[in-house]
């Protein structure tokens, strides 16, 4: 280790137990802590007495958050022999992919960054961390975990430990030497395990392709410092890692031109490759410190291709018509040469089904035809038939499906009812769905419907999350299997989020009550801007990588701070590129404006928010806000109200009788956010969900508890604090306290009770070690109390409690005392 020429920088005690001493109070939620959270789980090695704790951020929180460390994958543990926190293990700080944050977008880069540019192969497989504890002990971890957990079969670190084990035998050496040369270099190994005998991925990673792939070693720090490439593969070759392949760029201008060039067929080096990870040097501004920094260029093709093969594989061993949105001929020839090469190897089938041979099939084809997967999209490109396929979008006459992605204000409606008198299409508005259960799939049965009868049908909702798209395409091909799906997409950049919203209030500000269920001129300007700010933080931008967003066969990405005369032009001229034989003709300019003149004079049919929603319980002084039928419940609705958490009162002057001072949370916006998150879950995970809206068991309405009259003797201080703000403005019951935003964080439950763990502004000092909102109860014996033990269980890695993430999402909450007059 010694002869390296890499940076070294020891631990500093002080500051790792500062940062100990911060993540276990944010961890708990006490008073005074930063507006974050974190999980924590302590786990037993073994053969070592040390105990090692893991803990783990969300995923949205690297992005708007200030956090303490951006380490992704953190574990630490406490020297025995100093009695000082150490951290054991360290990955990499999150880092992002090109354009999915302001600080990956190419301008950012160019202005920020310095040479060089370190390019190494993104390897496809899990992450291994590896490091030395204080005893010796080598430590194998994964992302998050360590040991065998309930499957040790399917233990990714278990599975890597024996990569190592393996390795260091064949060096002559013993884990005690790799763990102290580990230690003392201060450093954690980072590897990628690829090994299709133990988890296939996209690439094949077959006999002596299969290992520890050695892609970084990181110093144990709280701030990321890392080895150079160069450094990282002399290590590797040290210790019997794979080496990845990399290379180096001189500037951005050549690093763009090679990464945007090699995407175009997802190869390099005559090998397929998933992208790259970029290394290289970072400020933030002008004044700022150089410091290590990763960016990924992550590739689109073949890799959509080979998935889509899988999936439409599975389908057709599972007796279901594959759906082919892409690729469509190449993927029609794939299907059956697989449906023969499973007549021929009639055991392949029962493996593919478990995830084995999934690769061997896929090779034997591209061997079949004599191509790799990178000829087949560079042919495709040359032919400009990557969306649509042989038979596809430019013979598409009918059964196209227009699904805009967006939120309120951004002109969708304006732009479908332009192009229906354009053209005479179909156009179904989710507002006129009325009822109060099973409106997604009615919004799927009109469009079904509308197609019947009009070539093109405009879906004319918000589908402004993963899950009502997936919803969409999945009920919609149901009743078509013919249907093909053109998203309408208006791009929400994150840096430009406020402007977007100034702009879309204006316009909803200015249409008045012109609007189904918002309506704007006698509303509360306040209610109306808590519900479009509510789309706005829900708001999940397309992803053509993933999906449900893979499933789109065109995408029409629009400006939302655009007029709509500018933005109806886009939509037509983009359909005539991807489908030429909808459009024969385009409109002349004065056909433009004549059809969004006429649809700006259309007048929708007006709903009350009630009739979409469920009918919740409005306490006396909370705004009845109404809420787009795209985002509202589809469950019957909530039904019990808070339970009062003890009998003890506190009388004033006034003969008030104060149960608890608390925040007082919009129902709607609360239970939609939680709706949307199991709504995007398989049915195992939504199980506790349904219960509670079936048994009637959630509350009628939410709030956080910051002190409770029980509390007193406890927190007596947080109590004279609210009493005597509360006497300052009057003492009235009914007095608001003060306003601030709520923070949706995730929720967590275990079988008897479900509550959603928030964060605070600083000034709402919370008795409860983990402020939260009691979602449900799973019947009236169990007191919405329970919810504090439940979530401490849960902060402390309790594995019976499941939990979600819910995106950091905002909502207005409002500070005031609760309880009765006495009569």
């Amino acid at each position: 280790m010694a002869n390296y020429s890499t940076p070294f920088k020891p631990q500093d005690p002080d500051e790792i137990n500062g940062l100990m001493e911060l993540l276990n109070r944010t961890q708990a939620g006490k008073k005074g802590s930063a507006r974050f959270f974190c999980k924590k789980k302590t786990y037993q090695v073994e053969g070592s007495p040390i105990p090692v704790d893991s803990w783990k951020f969300l995923d949205h929180e690297y992005k708007k958050k200030v956090l303490p460390t951006s380490a992704r994958g953190l574990f630490t543990c406490k020297n025995p022999t100093t009695g000082d926190w150490e951290i054991a293990s360290r990955g990499y700080d999150k880092f992002f992919n090109i354009n999915e944050v302001d600080k990956t977008k190419w301008t950012w880069i160019e202005e920020n960054t310095n040479a060089p540019y370190e390019l190494t192969v993104k390897e496809n497989g899990c992450i291994i961390f590896i490091s030395g504890l204080p005893d010796d002990t080598l430590l194998v971890c994964s992302k998050h975990s360590l040991g065998p957990g309930l499957d040790p079969d399917k233990s990714h670190a278990v599975f890597g430990e024996k990569w190592v084990d393996r390795q260091l035998e064949k060096l002559g050496k013993s884990r005690a030497e790799f763990a102290r040369a580990l230690r003392e270099a201060n450093v954690t190994a980072v590897a990628e395990l690829c090994d299709d005998t133990f988890e296939e991925h996209i690439l094949p990673y077959e006999d002596d392709r299969a290992g520890l792939y050695l892609h970084g070693v990181n110093l144990r720090l709280p701030k990321f410092a890392t080895y150079s490439a160069a450094d990282v593969k002399r290590f590797a070759r040290d210790w019997g890692f794979k080496v990845v392949d990399s290379l180096d760029k001189p500037d951005v201008q050549s690093l763009r031109d090679f990464l945007e060039e090699t995407a175009e067929t997802g190869s390099w080096d005559g090998k397929d490759v998933e992208g790259f990870v970029i290394r290289c040097k970072a400020r933030d501004g002008p004044d700022g410190e150089w410091h290590d920094w990763f960016f990924k260029y992550k590739f689109e093709e073949p890799y959509l291709m080979y998935r889509l093969w899988r999936e439409c594989t599975k389908s057709m061993i599972g007796g279901e018509k594959p759906k082919i949105k892409k690729h469509k001929a190449i993927t029609t020839e794939y299907l059956k040469f697989a449906e023969k090469y499973f007549r021929e190897h009639p055991e392949a089938k029962e493996k593919y089904e478990e995830n084995h041979g999934i690769i061997k099939l896929r090779n034997a084809f591209l061997e079949h035809r004599g191509q790799k997967g990178s000829d087949i999209i560079r042919e495709e490109v040359g032919e400009d038939t990557e969306s649509e396929g042989a038979d596809g979008g430019n013979t598409q006459k009918d059964n196209v499906v227009l699904a805009s992605i967006a939120t309120l204000g951004c002109g969708k409606t304006t732009v479908a009812q332009a192009l229906h008198e354009l053209f005479g299409w179909g156009h179904v508005q989710n507002d006129n769905i009325t009822g109060k259960t099973g409106k997604g799939r009615a919004f799927a049965t009109a469009i079904s419907n509308a197609l019947r009868k009009h070539p093109v049908v405009f879906a004319d909702r918000n589908n402004h999350q993963f899950r009502e798209r997936e919803q969409l395409i999945k009920d919609v091909s149901k009743l078509n299997y013919k249907a093909t799906f053109v998203a309408i997409y208006y791009a929400h950049p994150e840096d430009l989020m406020g402007e977007i919203e100034n702009t879309t209030a204006a316009r909803v500000f200015g249409r008045g009550d012109n609007h189904q269920t918002i309506r704007a001129s006698t509303q509360s300007r306040r209610s109306v801007e808590g519900i479009m700010k509510g789309f706005l933080q829900r708001f999940q931008g397309l992803d053509p990588r993933r999906l449900p967003d893979s499933d789109f066969n065109a995408t029409i990405e629009l400006n939302p701070q655009a007029d709509s005369r500018e933005n109806l032009e886009v939509v037509v001229t983009g359909l005539k590129r991807h489908y030429p034989n909808l459009i024969p003709e385009l409109p002349t300019p004065e056909d433009y404006d004549r059809a969004i003149s006429a649809a700006l004079n259309y007048a929708p049919s007006r709903h009350t928010a009630s009739h979409n929603t469920p009918r919740f319980s409005q306490p006396r002084g909370e705004a009845k806000s109404a809420v787009s039928p795209g985002e509202t419940p589809s469950a019957t609705g909530p039904g019990e109200a808070p339970k009062q958490e003890g009998k003890q009162s506190v009388r004033n002057p006034k003969r008030k009788r104060i149960d608890y001072f608390g925040i007082l949370v919009p129902t709607q916006e609360v239970y939609a956010a939680v709706n949307s998150a199991f709504e995007a879950q398989p049915e195992r995970i939504r199980g506790f969900w349904r219960e509670l809206n079936a048994n009637d068991r959630v509350q009628k309405t939410f709030h956080v508890t910051l002190c409770h009259t029980s509390s007193q003797a406890k927190q007596p201080e947080i109590w004279k604090k609210y009493m005597d703000l509360l006497q300052s403005k009057g003492g009235e019951l009914s007095t608001i306290l003060g306003r601030g935003d709520v923070e949706l964080h995730s929720m967590a439950w275990d079988g008897r009770v479900m509550a959603v763990r928030v964060l605070l502004p600083d000034e709402w000092e919370c008795a409860n070690e983990a402020p939260h909102i009691t979602i449900g109860t799973a019947n009236s014996s169990i007191k919405p109390v329970e919810s504090n033990k439940m979530l401490e269980a849960w902060s402390l890695g309790n594995n019976d409690i499941f939990s979600l993430e819910l995106q950091g999402i905002k909502v207005k909450g409002e500070v005031k005392p609760f309880g009765k007059v006495d009569r």
